[in-house]
């Protein structure tokens, strides 16, 4: 059994974040672990509080997750402060940790920041260079470029820029509003897109988040990062297209789309 962790923060609505990632992980076959960066308290609607976790207790998190199963993938969510960043890229580089895929959460889709700069510096400076691959959005991927993207064009370039600045592949989401929803791919100097289905779905709570963790997962596997990427997105194609509906706002994905058997039926 491949092993993956996940270092990120708790959703209590379940749809993103840690739970979204364990969910994940199981569904793409390997055993989940987790080292919690914060509590929130969020639904569908949005987050109404936040606890961070000491950096000395993230620290004992992912100090007893290696010295005890070593994960063969490792997926970081958002860490919104520098203490905590710094914590990672040091256990992470003492443990030598393989497979490292960063989501970059730091500006929404709407265009708001969610985190201060200072963190989003050290993100860059502390996580990127320990990074196999880095999943950024189209506002993500501007700052990091510095550079503003308007076509498929401008795609390619901002993604060169970041690859060659930290030596790292990156994954440029798309969206709706540019060209449906493929991505970018970009490594080792070269570029594919990795075509998506468009699914007329409003409920996308999660997303980025299992997108990752689909692809720590695939990585675990021993699939190369380009394969990973693709299994990555048929399974959020195929949690779309379930088409569950949750909550009063933007409800999650169907992580469990696909499971069947025994002990997953019940009494309607």
């Amino acid at each position: 059994m491949r092993t993956a962790l996940t270092i990120a923060g708790s959703d209590s609505s379940g749809g993103a974040g840690i739970q979204a990632d364990i969910k994940t992980m199981i569904m793409n076959g390997v055993y989940a672990m987790s080292a919690i960066t914060a509590l929130t308290a969020q639904n569908t609607m949005g987050v109404s509080d936040i606890m961070e976790v000491t950096p000395q207790f993230l620290k004992h998190q992912i100090d007893d997750v290696f010295n005890d199963i070593y994960p063969n993938a490792v997926k970081i969510g958002m860490v919104s402060s520098t203490s905590l960043i710094e914590v990672i890229a040091d256990r992470l580089k003492f443990f030598n940790a393989k497979n490292i895929v960063v989501d970059p959460v730091m500006i929404a889709t709407s265009g708001a920041k969610l985190i201060q700069d200072e963190a989003i510096n050290s993100i860059q400076e502390k996580l990127f260079p320990l990074a196999t691959v880095i999943t950024p959005n189209i506002p993500e991927a501007e700052v990091l470029s510095q550079m503003s993207i308007k076509t498929e064009e401008d795609m390619i370039k901002s993604a060169k820029i970041i690859s060659e600045k930290y030596g790292i592949s990156v994954l440029c989401k798309g969206g709706h509003s540019l060209n449906d929803a493929n991505d970018l791919l970009y490594q080792a100097g070269n570029y594919k897109w990795i075509k998506g289905k468009r699914v007329d779905n409003k409920n996308t709570h999660g997303t980025g988040c299992t997108l990752s963790s689909a692809i720590a997962s695939n990585l675990a596997k021993g699939f190369d990062l380009e394969t990973s990427v693709i299994r990555a997105k048929d399974y959020i194609s195929g949690a779309l297209a379930d088409m569950m509906d949750l909550g009063k706002g933007s409800g999650p994905l169907n992580h469990g789309f696909n499971l069947s058997g025994e002990f997953s039926k019940g009494v309607f």
